[in-house]
């Protein structure tokens, strides 16, 4: 009798909290520097914005789990955009939407400072780049670029952002929340910078 190999443990998961897809399991692989927004800020994000996203236009600009985007598109969001620059979370965001049948959820691989330059009207920018990476700034200025008078930006950062630098993009501070390190924004495009 041959020894058994240890299974590998199965993957890392987030569950999606509401919509359609409520409950839904999505996986997390194990990259550094992956870091899933927890489902308790999740949760505010969406209780901030309403339960129900009907028509809207999101971008997801930092995509990694595709948790953000995957839970618009669950509350009934029209058009959704997964961009990640990782081409192996990318094909996974590609599978997960598959098996979930999100016809309306399409994944880039590329850069999402550049999706955004890209964008326009949007309803509701994502934004949740690498706490690392040196990408905040620039991702406030294409999403306030972006999304279209009275939309909505979230960025998740490291810190709190200034009202005053803030408004030197056209942004409002609408909502904000603190959950260990993780610092939640809820932006609201009130003209154009």
């Amino acid at each position: 009798m041959k020894p058994r190999r240890p299974s590998s443990p199965p993957p890392h998961q987030v569950r999606i909290i509401g919509g359609q897809w409520r409950r839904t399991p999505l996986p997390v692989p194990d990259k550094e520097g992956l870091r899933p927004t927890p489902a308790r800020v999740r949760e505010t994000l969406f209780n901030w914005l309403g339960q129900q996203l009907d028509g809207w236009r999101v971008l997801d600009a930092f995509a990694g789990s595709g948790a953000l985007g995957l839970e618009a598109a669950s509350r009934g969001a029209a058009e959704v955009l997964l961009v990640e620059r990782d081409a192996k979370l990318a094909a996974s965001l590609r599978a997960t939407a598959a098996r979930l049948k999100a016809d309306k959820v399409q994944v880039r691989c590329g850069d999402g400072v550049a999706a955004l330059a890209a964008a326009g009207a949007l309803d509701l920018a994502l934004l949740d780049p690498p706490f690392d990476a040196d990408l905040f700034d620039a991702a406030l200025a294409a999403a306030a670029n972006a999304v279209r008078v009275g939309g909505f930006i979230y960025l998740e950062a490291p810190r709190q952002w200034s009202e005053e630098s803030l408004a030197a993009l056209g942004l409002r501070l609408h909502r904000h929340a603190r959950a260990g390190e993780v610092h939640a924004h809820l932006l609201v495009r009130e003209h154009a910078a």
